[in-house]
């Protein structure tokens, strides 16, 4: 599970003016106040960086650093809609439609979200490096490049995680307040599709197809948000807990009769040819209650597949599952 980001401005010694006039800083029990009392301090020399404590271990980055390096999607997507400039990104055919100007070559290539290529991160001189899971084999190198952090999603805890995350780049890009309003509005659009959700009283089943086999994920999945958040109950409670879902059948899939099957197709998602609508056209699927109902929503596998946990991938998960509600 992943650990919750904690931030801690560091203290810099050089430079204090009036020093004795305040006893040494120590940790404190939310890390916001000590943000707001440093920056609050007048003609002083402040902290200029912070240290962030991360899956991975700790890590002391610039505020406000230029060369920022991101291999996470969901972290480039939040960072973009910040207004935050990126040096180097992982350029491949799994970039979603709504990032696809980081493909330009305006933007330097970093690799794939699997492959690292290090040569490259190395000759853009990054300030800071931004990973997430896919990268973690990579971490030790890019860390004698550059600070690096990784910033995952936590599947059992979607919003909360996310939350977090966005927390930690306004503190890092000094864009506090213009995170606090956007994850205000992301609430209550939660709180409305949960509303509307627990209403309908109905059930879900989460499945991902890819060459031509079908794996059903639930509450505890990189798409348990449906769950967990959005409010569905989960049509099958005895799911396999994987990474890659739990291999399934289209008998299994009439067996469960969810009310609403939601569907990934992760050959779009990485570029590739989409099967699920074909694959899904038989007698069997055509017998569940989501199928007669019309409730078989085909998701968009870009953002619910490689770019999870950013701005604008969230807003569009809840508008893409309010829409289903129509």
């Amino acid at each position: 599970m992943k650990k919750n980001l904690l931030v801690m401005m560091a203290v810099l010694a050089m430079g204090m003016v009036g020093c004795s006039q305040a006893p040494a800083m120590e940790a404190p029990a939310e890390d916001t106040a000590v943000s707001e009392e440093v920056k609050s301090t007048e003609n002083k020399e402040v902290a200029t960086t912070l240290i962030i404590e991360h899956d991975l271990g700790k890590t002391e980055v610039e505020i406000n650093p230029e060369n920022v390096v991101v291999f996470d999607y969901g972290i480039l997507d939040s960072l973009d809609y910040m207004g935050v400039e990126i040096t180097g990104v992982p350029q491949s055919s799994s970039m979603p439609e709504h990032l696809s100007k980081f493909d330009g070559s305006e933007y330097a290539n970093a690799g794939s979200l699997k492959e690292v290529d290090l040569e490259a991160v190395y000759e853009m001189q990054p300030d800071l490096i931004i990973i997430s899971g896919r990268q973690s084999d990579y971490y030790e190198e890019l860390s004698k490049i550059a600070p690096t952090i990784s910033m995952g999603i936590d599947n059992e805890n979607y919003l909360e995680s996310f939350k977090e995350n966005m927390i930690v780049l306004g503190q890092i890009f000094e864009k506090e307040e213009f995170v606090t309003e956007e994850l205000a509005k992301i609430e209550e659009s939660v709180a409305t599709l949960n509303e509307a959700v627990t209403a309908t009283g109905a059930n879900a089943l989460i499945t991902l197809v890819n060459d031509g086999s079908v794996s059903a994920y639930g509450q505890v999945s990189r798409f348990g948000i449906i769950h967990n958040t959005f409010g569905f109950i989960p049509a099958d409670e005895n799911i396999e807990v994987s990474t890659h879902g739990q291999n399934v059948s289209f008998e299994y899939v009439l067996e469960v009769n969810p009310d609403y099957l939601f569907v990934v197709d992760r050959g779009a998602a990485i570029g590739g040819e989409s099967t699920a609508a074909a694959l899904l056209d038989n007698e069997l699927i055509h017998a569940t209650n989501a199928s007669v109902n019309d409730h078989i929503v085909y998701l968009n596998a870009g953002i619910w597949y490689t770019a999870s946990g950013g701005f604008t991938s969230t807003n569009m998960m809840i508008d893409e599952i309010s829409a289903a509600l129509k």
